[in-house]
């Protein structure tokens, strides 16, 4: 679950901690602190009438001691409106537990509530480790950890660079028993799976206990924000609010997304827009020119907003869910950060400044515009760009940073520098770049190209007509420069680089597709057939494409192990969901009357919602069967992709 801030709750069902991500409350704060862990772990008891003691939650003690108590009484778990419920049967009891975020808060609601059956004693233990959510995991002992008790609320205290952690219990008979100053050394054992320091601390201030029964539920309220904000709405009524927010999101979306798979994607796609509350002086400028600030979480756990991803999954987070001026309050918060003709890459957690080593963000700029002209007709914002894209285009063509520009021989954008990945397939160890792409690489110039037949049909429209001559003599160029130099015929595909540091690259990759897949394809029509046929047989799987064939000597099956073993993995055969968009647009566009058969290459994803994070849509699969998902839990791309694919391929809305 998340916050829109980029603050979000992760765990597993039975409440084991496995990852270091794992926690009730991770807060997004104000740089230079970023996301920060604050509330970790429930230990949760329960007392029946008859004195029987039960535990229905993950007990975890020296390293790799994990004792699952509750799995005997859960009866059911399900998201409603995206959101967890827990139900269990204890006795004769039946019990819910339900958690969630109040949007645009830091503070999380645990509420518990006897549906029928006997009176309980709830016993809660919280588990605490204040730290930034991607630092290493901490052994030592919490001693500078302190509880301050006031007169309905508690606060516990660290290192005065963190915020304090408010408690607020809320229900029927409630006492604080303080017994804590226990550390617990967790061990989170995905950590050790993937290289990293896996042991951690934790520490107990003492359990909170409550009656519950029928008529009086007990929720404890785990909050960073002010205490008169925490009182503003009792969770009950919070719990309320967030549904009704849930469902008008549903009520926005395109007719085509209100039922199903759809419906759920659309839930899943809020959690990736927020407002990044670290840049307030960007936050600033933006309302003063009217807008809001607005980003996108590009994956959680660990990554933060990033550009590429952003300009791809804005039409399947946005405008599919009809979100038209978050769509446009995104385009405008970036194209304020253009630089040298270059939108950020990305912009590291707990920093203010972005980084722009990209070759492709730019340009996938230019594809994001486009498509919300499209649903929105803004023309204000069109107007307000041009210029912005003008430079953009003119710093392209002189040559910009990283080595990015036009080959004045024959058009053709050329990126790269030495220790750089500046392309999608950014996998780096150490100082070993994976899949070195320096040159002139396949997708970038599918994507140049396209940006080139935009902006002119753009500049015709708003009567820009010698700027738009003189693009239409360079994508000219551009276009049979590429179906001259990128067609290998012996392969009957596309090469991925010519002109590269390690001269032509003709490995099958899915980087081609996108030569037909863009709304100007840059491939001559009489190759599109040929190209999808190899991709098909090659590279297409139930969860998106393989970034490698399999005959390939570099392929690699699987991506496990430490992170040096997984980068090596990341575009070597590696598959990605967030392809399977542009797959089915050059499908579309090859065969428009086969709607039925591009919906049934998106079947698969259906159970997978039910697996890994619960709900959404993972970053990476395995690159052969079972096709194990991995990497992020939830990406935005694969979740925009899938939901952007799933309207297109429908025939007519699902009935209501």
């Amino acid at each position: 679950m998340t916050n829109g801030l980029g603050g979000y709750a992760s765990g597993t069902l039975a409440g084991a901690l496995t990852r270091r991500y794992h926690a009730l409350l991770t807060a997004a704060l104000p740089s230079p602190l970023g996301r920060v862990v604050l509330l970790n772990h429930l230990i949760e008891h329960l007392l029946l009438s008859d004195s029987t003691q039960v535990c229905i939650s993950c007990e975890q003690t020296h390293l790799t001691d994990i004792t699952v108590h509750g799995a005997s009484y859960l009866t059911e778990f399900r998201l409603e409106w995206g959101l967890p419920v827990w139900c269990y049967k204890i006795g004769n009891t039946l019990m819910e537990k339900r958690i969630f975020m109040p949007h645009l808060q830091n503070t999380v609601h645990i509420s518990y509530r006897v549906i029928s059956g006997d009176e309980l004693t709830l016993n809660l233990r919280p588990s605490i480790d204040f730290r930034r959510h991607d630092s290493p995991l901490q052994k030592s002992k919490k001693d500078d950890y302190y509880l301050v008790a006031h007169h309905f609320y508690y606060q516990i205290c660290a290192d005065p660079i963190f915020p304090r952690l408010n408690l607020l219990p809320s229900g029927k008979k409630v006492c604080f028993t303080l017994d804590g100053g226990e550390v617990k050394d967790i061990h989170h054992f995905i950590e050790a799976d993937r290289g990293y320091d896996a042991v951690g601390s934790l520490w107990t201030p003492g359990t909170i206990s409550a009656r519950i029964d029928t008529g009086n539920p007990f929720t404890l309220t785990a909050s960073c924000e002010p205490v008169e904000n925490m009182q503003a709405m009792n969770a009950e009524t919070a719990l309320k609010k967030e549904l009704e927010r849930r469902e008008k999101l549903i009520n926005l979306a395109s007719v085509k997304a209100q039922r199903g798979l759809a419906a759920e994607l659309v839930i899943a796609a809020d959690q990736f827009i927020i407002s990044p509350v670290g840049r307030s002086p960007d936050i600033i400028r933006s309302r003063a020119s009217g807008d809001e600030l607005r980003s996108v979480i590009a994956g959680y756990h660990w990554f933060t907003d990033w550009g590429r991803d952003t300009m791809i999954s804005l039409e399947g987070l946005t405008l599919v869910t009809g979100r038209f001026t978050e769509a446009g309050w995104i385009l405008r918060t970036f194209a304020r950060y253009i630089r040298e003709g270059l939108i950020p890459n990305l912009f590291p957690e707990g920093e203010k400044e972005g980084r722009y080593n990209t070759a492709d963000a730019t340009l996938w700029f230019f594809h994001a515009l486009n498509r919300y002209l499209q649903y929105t007709n803004d023309r204000f914002t069109l107007n307000s760009l041009l210029d912005k894209l003008k430079e953009i285009i003119d710093a392209h063509v002189k040559g910009t940073l990283f080595g990015i520009g036009a080959d004045p021989a024959d058009g053709l954008l050329s990126q790269g520098q030495l220790g750089l990945q500046l392309t999608w397939m950014d996998a780096k160890v150490e100082d070993l770049v994976v899949t070195p792409r320096n040159g002139k690489a396949v997708e970038i110039n599918a994507l140049w190209y396209n940006a080139l037949k935009l902006l002119e049909k753009w500049l015709s429209e708003e009567n820009e007509d010698s700027f738009a001559a003189e693009l239409e003599k360079l994508s000219a160029k551009v276009y049979n420069s590429f179906n001259e130099r990128f067609w290998n015929k012996e392969c009957n595909y596309l090469y991925d680089v010519i002109d590269g540091d390690l001269g032509t690259d003709s490995s099958c990759r899915p980087n081609q597709i996108l030569a037909i897949s863009l709304d100007f394809p840059v491939l001559d029509k009489s190759k599109w057939k040929a190209v999808i046929k190899v991709v098909s047989e090659k590279l297409l799987t139930p969860f998106g494409l393989r970034t490698l064939s399999q005959e390939h000597p570099h392929f690699r099956p699987k991506y496990f192990g430490d992170l040096r073993a997984r980068d090596a993995a990341y575009h070597q055969g590696t598959v990605w969901a967030w392809l399977i968009g542009p797959f089915i647009d050059a499908w579309l566009k090859l065969y428009p009357e086969q709607k039925k058969k591009a919906g049934e290459f998106l079947k698969s994803f259906d159970s997978h919602l039910s697996e890994a994070c619960i709900g959404s849509v993972s970053e990476i699969f395995d690159a052969q069967d079972p096709f194990t998902p991995r990497g992020c839990i939830a990406q935005a791309w694969s979740v925009a992709e899938l939901l952007r694919s799933l309207v297109k391929t429908q025939a007519a809305p699902l009935p209501h």
